[in-house]
């Protein structure tokens, strides 16, 4: 399995992470999303049920039409017809029908609703938009029961796209991806500034870590030593690997585990 890739944390405030992403006119930053809209970080948490009816109540009454014909289009015909499926072509529409602060949602409910497998995850997610990877990376723990979609996520990881590198440390990674993968995705948050609340199951995975806590310690090293600030995200992972602080509460829906244990 291939290291994840940190970017330079020199490049960080240069890099554009919106490459390919047609949704938002700031180059994929919604700055002006409105605060009702759903956040991108509970995409992956929140059941499709309730992601439903969260959008269904915040879409205009065109927009809301659209979004149900797209869903009965995607559970009638959920398999490729001719070159690509219907759905699929929905998924590139959901920007323009739904508005930007509402299409990842749109598009992790036409997923779900398309039965898609991680075949069909893994060539949305090749042939998409930054925006379609996004959405696939969301919706990943809702339709993969097991490791076969990592792929996706260490791609995701190599990255210096934020907004993609923030959704690929959700649930799905939480349960699967193995232990040193794991803490170069937590440091791939440090480097590019991606918030570590994004990171799911942290207190859980990072608890007694003393791994985790010596390339933190390290990169805080390289950081003072090059006349750099430390981020404060870093301070608090460091005090969540403390094998002496309480061990954190099992997660209230744990879903299926993968090789999340101890690193041999």
């Amino acid at each position: 399995m291939s290291r994840i890739s940190p970017m330079n944390p020199a490049d960080t405030a240069t890099s554009d992470s919106s490459v390919g992403d047609t949704d938002s006119p700031t180059h994929g930053v919604d700055n002006d999303s409105p605060v009702h809209a759903v956040d991108g970080d509970d995409l992956a948490r929140i059941h499709p049920a309730d992601l439903h009816r969260r959008l269904d109540s915040q879409l205009t009454g065109g927009a809301r039409a659209w979004l149900d014909q797209a869903l009965d289009e995607a559970g009638t015909h959920p398999g490729t017809h001719g070159p690509i499926s219907v759905w699929e072509l929905r998924l590139a529409e959901a920007g323009r029908r739904c508005g930007a602060e509402h299409a990842d949602a749109a598009r992790v409910l036409i997923l779900h609703a398309a039965r898609a497998d991680a075949a069909a995850l893994t060539r949305v997610y090749q042939q998409g938009t930054a925006a379609e990877r996004r959405a696939v990376l969301h919706a990943l723990p809702h339709l993969v029961p097991g490791p076969d979609a990592l792929p996706l996520v260490e791609d995701a990881l190599r990255t210096n796209d934020t907004r993609l590198v923030a959704a690929a440390v959700g649930p799905y990674t939480a349960r699967h991806l193995d232990p040193h993968q794991w803490r170069h995705a937590v440091l791939k948050c440090l480097f590019t500034g991606v918030p570590v609340a994004a990171v799911a199951d942290l207190e859980r995975r990072a608890h007694a870590d003393a791994e985790l806590a010596r390339m933190l310690g390290d990169y805080a090293a390289e950081r003072t030593a090059a006349g750099r600030s430390v981020p404060a995200d870093l301070h608090r992972v460091l005090t969540l690997t403390d094998p002496t602080a309480t061990p954190p509460a099992p997660a209230t829906a744990p879903g299926p585990r993968g090789t999340d244990g101890e690193e041999s």
